[in-house]
């Protein structure tokens, strides 16, 4: 592992960065620790969010999507859901 004080990785951050995207190991002193920069997967879905945040299987979110898009359609055929036609920022005004 290649080590830098924060000083040094600041002068050539960018290097240091490609380098550890490339797969290197590169730590950070931080008082007596090192931190150490790796990439990581950043997931923009919300299906990748739940399934990393809670542990849900795809079948399990699958059925979860499936049954609340039949809560909904059966609350919208019952007028327990409607459109809101009016004014949303004075509806909220307190």
């Amino acid at each position: 592992m290649t080590t830098l004080s924060p000083t040094k990785a600041r002068a050539n951050l960018t290097h240091w960065l490609k380098k550890a995207s490339a797969g290197e190991d590169i730590g950070i002193l931080c008082g007596d620790k090192v931190i150490a920069l790796r990439p990581v997967r950043v997931f923009s879905e919300d299906s990748e969010y739940a399934k990393r945040e809670y542990g849900v299987t795809d079948a399990e979110l699958k059925a979860f999507v499936k049954r609340a898009d039949a809560e909904l359609k059966r609350d919208r055929r019952a007028g327990r859901v409607t459109k809101h036609k009016g004014d949303l920022r004075a509806a909220v005004r307190i």
